[in-house]
């Protein structure tokens, strides 16, 4: 099985690529954004031909029981910056693309494989939004939240990724670990101490997801 694993940042690329060092494999960078997002995922399937793409890396979290090291494991996925109007099509919704699907759907079997990892990491399944904004503040996460309450994560790339792979029909999951609780933070301060104490340890889960998957066929 032929696995493409897409990450946004250069440190998100350091710590999984040495994980998946001599293995069958591929990570790939596509930058930061939802343009970046498409564009490297595009590439990724032109390329590489996979048979599953994960987006991994990292993102906020939203909800009273989602902790910094748990993992968001994507049930459905929208844009929280989309707003396409009701002139041409009143039955749009917020967060949609016309003529896409309001949410996209992660695959069904790689959600329950996230879902009945035994590593010791909470995983959560649930609604991941992505925009391009870096959330670094409690109002803008609340702007966020208040159109999607039942938001998980927060991220700038996993529905673009999401969106390219529904279009060339490859099967796709969002695998993210949580860096910061936006509504719980001040100043990303949260997200900056990750990065130095955690993020080496906080990786791992993401290679155990990407095993259990292999060992699919």
């Amino acid at each position: 099985m032929r696995i493409g694993v897409i990450v946004a940042m250069d440190k998100e690329l350091r710590q999984l690529r040495q994980l998946f060092e001599g293995t069958d494999v591929m990570v790939q960078k596509c930058g930061i954004g939802k343009v970046n997002a498409a564009l490297g995922t595009q590439r990724l399937i032109e390329e590489f031909h996979p048979d599953v793409i994960v987006s991994s890396g990292c993102a906020g979290g939203n909800g009273d029981e989602v902790q910094v090291q748990d993992v968001v494991a994507s049930s459905q996925l929208a844009y929280h910056d989309v707003y396409c109007g009701t002139a041409i099509d009143n039955s749009t919704q917020y967060g949609q693309v016309q003529g896409m699907p309001a949410r996209f759907e992660a695959t069904d079997w790689l959600l329950r494989k996230a879902l009945n990892l035994n590593c010791g990491v909470k995983v959560h399944a649930g609604l991941i939004v992505t925009g391009d904004w870096f959330v670094d503040s409690r109002e803008k996460m609340r702007e966020i939240i208040n159109k999607f309450p039942d938001a998980k994560a927060v991220d700038m790339e996993s529905c673009a990724i999401a969106q390219t792979c529904y279009i060339y029909k490859v099967p796709f999951i969002s695998f993210r670990v949580i860096s910061d609780i936006p509504l719980r933070d001040n100043n990303a301060s949260q997200y900056h101490d990750f990065w130095t104490t955690v993020a080496a340890h906080s990786f791992a889960i993401t290679k155990s997801f990407i095993e259990s998957i292999i060992q699919q066929k």
